[in-house]
């Protein structure tokens, strides 16, 4: 049975590829209320950084001195553009997960717009490992249109096309991290001068949630830097030990700039890379996302987090049943559906979950992503309200006038419709 539906499915894809549109833009007729694109039209450019001098954690070995290299960095920069831009374009040549299809994503952004006038917030988009600059590129357009500038990395090592040696995302992650936080503010051209990275949001997806929580001063265990396990998570020559709890890298590395962190799926308390002791130096708000059953940085390991971040604010967002593709990957190109040679498998299981729909998830994260970072790096004190929710979605109670607004006794969550926060839960524990 199994192999016959397989052929089918490819027989059907051998006829869509060429008309698939691969749409990252869908806002399903039920998402929350934040979910909606934003008042701007917006633009995309692609963008190279380089970081010079960095440790070579790949070619380094035991011994003798660690070599260097300049790290380049490619960046897709959503942010508003200047009225009267056409709305739509797309993504061409992006990778799969196999390494080797390359498809066509299509969305709201006009490429190479000239930029609005003024100056927006900063949110950087990390991804998982592997991953690329693409796969939460549904969240970077929709911020965007709400006023900000998002960038999105492509972290070398780390790619689909460009898998290497686990350790150097390991080391180089939060330094990625910090390197284009402070290239973005520097850069001297007309989307560098609308942009305000004094007010900085960071949004990572599993081994960009591990960075963002070191970024954010969640340093690493002393476990994690001195214990003896696989060569997978020892770098040679104490490389890691910059990223550890007290270095003075670590100290340098915290940026005050960074006024917020979303950390979906975050990996790392599953290994103990973070302890109760690690992650107290996080101080940063936090939005934790996760899927319930979690089984790659398991979702118990999840709450840890959630618990031992003891010195900010935090909050967890909970999609019930949901493995570690909940909310963050773009709903799966219609080429990932057909089996992949390079894998053995079809890479859409890479992008989808076997319960949620994806762009139901996407619209979930789009509506707090943006809450939160409305809170954080635009003042906006009207947006906490949308935070303010009980526990268990499923025990909200609708009640409404006439007139569609809540009554006393209404409890069901802000922002959604009646039925819709359904297999959702959300907690908040405050500073100690």
């Amino acid at each position: 049975m199994t192999k016959m539906l397989t052929a089918a499915a490819a027989a059907v894809l051998m006829t869509t590829p060429l008309m698939a549109e691969n749409r990252i833009d869908l806002q399903r007729p039920d998402a929350p209320e934040l979910a909606a694109p934003g008042d701007h039209v917006i633009g995309v450019r692609t963008l190279t950084f380089t970081d010079p001098g960095r440790p070579d954690v790949v070619n380094a070995t035991a011994e003798g001195e660690v070599p260097t290299y300049d790290r380049e960095i490619t960046v897709e920069v959503w942010y508003p553009a200047a009225e009267g831009t056409e709305p739509g374009g797309t993504y061409d040549g992006v990778f799969l997960r196999d390494g080797t299809t390359q498809v066509s994503l299509t969305g709201q952004a006009a490429r190479d717009a000239a930029p609005a006038e003024g100056t927006f917030p900063l949110i950087l988009i990390s991804h998982g490992y592997p991953g690329n600059r693409f796969l939460m590129s549904h969240l970077g357009e929709n911020l965007a249109t709400k006023g900000y500038v998002v960038v999105s990395a492509d972290h070398p090592d780390s790619t689909y096309d460009d898998m290497n040696a686990f350790t150097s995302t390991l080391v180089n992650r939060p330094l990625d991290q910090a390197f284009l936080v402070e290239s973005m503010a520097t850069l001297d051209d007309e989307i560098g001068a609308i942009t305000d990275a004094d007010q900085t949001g960071v949004i990572g997806y599993s081994m960009g949630g591990y960075g963002a929580l070191i970024f954010g001063g969640g340093g690493l265990s002393q476990e994690a830097v001195t214990r003896d396990a696989p060569d997978a998570f020892v770098p040679p020559q104490d490389l890691l030990d910059r990223n550890a709890t007290g270095s003075e890298e670590l100290t340098a590395l915290v940026d005050p700039r960074v006024k917020a962190i979303v950390a979906i799926g975050p990996w790392g308390r599953n290994r103990a890379f973070f302890d109760a002791d690690s992650l107290k130096g996080l101080e940063k708000p936090l939005l934790l996302v996760a899927g319930s059953v979690d089984d790659v940085s398991q979702y118990d390991a999840i709450r840890q987090i959630f618990e031992e971040t003891t010195a900010t604010d935090r909050m967890l967002l909970t999609f019930a049943g949901a493995n570690h593709n909940a909310a963050a990957p773009m709903p799966a190109p219609a080429e990932s559906w057909a089996m992949s040679e390079a894998l053995g498998w079809a890479p859409f299981e890479h992008y989808a979950d076997a319960v949620w729909d994806t762009t139901r998830m996407n619209n979930v994260l789009q509506h707090f992503a943006t809450a939160f970072m409305d809170t954080h790096l635009k003042g906006d004190a009207d947006k906490a309200a949308y935070f303010d929710l009980i526990e268990n979605a499923e025990d909200g109670v609708w009640s409404m006038d006439d007139a569609g607004q809540p009554k006393p006794d209404n409890t069901y969550w802000k922002g959604f419709g009646n039925r819709t926060a359904k297999g959702l839960t959300f907690e908040k524990r405050t500073a100690e």
